[in-house]
């Protein structure tokens, strides 16, 4: 019988599996509820049996939990790029940039970016860009050995690899204007995160991660976020390296690559950049069957369990419904590890998730 993580990674490679796995992300309500209906239960990934865990990148733009990682980050005085100031409590990350608590904003941030008053490349060059390579990852290649000698697959999360980095520190709409005039700002300050991803791609790699998960929101609920010809000029051609930078250490490493919403035009150039798997696939916004047959032969994928009308609204046995048929449209080569699109929310009720389980167990 297979590890679990070898089933994963055979599933992902379109070569079969024994069986199928389970996924999710739980917000924080929804964990309480799982502790308290398996007060015994360690976590619920080790309880309902993920195969893979979760390793956070230091770069990661949210990562607030090993900013200690980073050397000299929470000496800076941050507040000094932000003029405006704050009404709520705020936490750095360590690209600089301020995440906002409100008292109902739950997981949710709002963010500010401190290169959003930038008017010189002279203010860019002297703001404190992370510097990696004084990192100590020995602590990230510990937990991918610990991973595989219990025979689960390691998954780094490097989301928001580049485009999402570059927006949350200059501010989305000065950033789209900047690489639509061809400001040199936008080239230096994506090139900067590209060549820092790349870095860290590689070092992932050779750790042995199993699954480098990358991804950049690019889409919306009806449309592409920015016109192809732009994408291909200031993005492609960077996720590309980041890729390379993996895979040259480690061809058989497998690229998972994240975006929300619309992205089908974006398909092909994310294949030819080199993934290996997309996720969410959307359902509000792609549908499955469309996506499966265009793209299932060179492509593999996770997701396509709504968490913006199923999860929370459907009934478990619409849940079970949705499952079996995105697994069918699959079918026995494999190619979709079949889960929830995104972190389920508050409204989503227990009974659903039970369902979705059972669903992925019984198919």
């Amino acid at each position: 019988m297979k590890t679990p993580k070898d089933n994963l990674l055979q599933l992902y490679r379109r070569q079969g599996y024994e069986s199928v796995p389970v996924g999710f992300v739980l917000c924080e309500s929804l964990e309480k509820e799982f502790q308290r209906r398996y007060p015994e239960a360690k976590s619920y990934q080790d309880h309902f049996d993920f195969p893979y865990r979760n390793i956070i990148d230091p770069g990661f733009a949210w990562n607030f939990e090993n900013l200690d990682m980073i050397p000299g980050r929470k000496e800076i005085n941050w507040h000094q790029y932000y003029p405006e100031g704050f009404q709520h409590e705020v936490k750095f990350d360590g690209w600089g940039v301020a995440h906002e608590k409100s008292p109902t904003s739950m997981h949710m941030t709002k963010m500010h970016h401190p290169m959003k008053h930038f008017e010189t490349m002279e203010q860019m060059l002297a703001y404190p860009m992370p510097d990696y390579t004084g990192v100590d990852f020995s602590p990230i290649g510990k937990q991918i050995d610990q991973l595989h000698e219990r025979g689960l697959a390691a998954f780094i999360w490097q989301e928001c690899t580049i485009w999402e980095t570059a927006w949350y520190m200059r501010g989305m709409d000065i950033l789209m204007m900047d690489m639509a005039m061809e400001d040199e700002k936008a080239t230096w300050l994506l090139d900067q995160i590209t060549e820092k991803a790349c870095y860290r791609a590689e070092i992932f790699a050779r750790l042995g991660a199993n699954i480098i998960g990358l991804g950049d929101d690019i889409g919306m609920q009806s449309s592409i976020m920015m016109d192809e010809n732009m994408y291909r000029q200031w993005l492609k051609p960077r996720l590309t390296k980041v890729i390379q930078s993996a895979k040259m250490i480690n061809p058989d490493i497998l690229i998972s690559y994240h975006s929300c919403g619309f992205i089908e035009p974006f398909i092909n150039d994310l294949i030819e950049a080199g993934i290996d798997i997309l996720n969410p696939v959307q359902p509000e916004c792609m549908d499955f069957k469309e996506i499966c047959n265009k793209y299932g032969d060179r492509l593999s994928f996770s997701g396509t369990i709504g968490t913006q009308r199923l999860m929370p609204f459907g009934t478990p046995g619409d849940v079970r419904k949705e499952v079996q048929r995105n697994l069918s449209l699959a079918g026995e080569k494999g190619g979709l590890f079949c889960c929830p699109t995104h972190m389920l929310e508050p409204e989503v009720p227990w009974e659903n998730i039970e369902a979705y389980v059972e669903a992925c167990k019984t198919f």
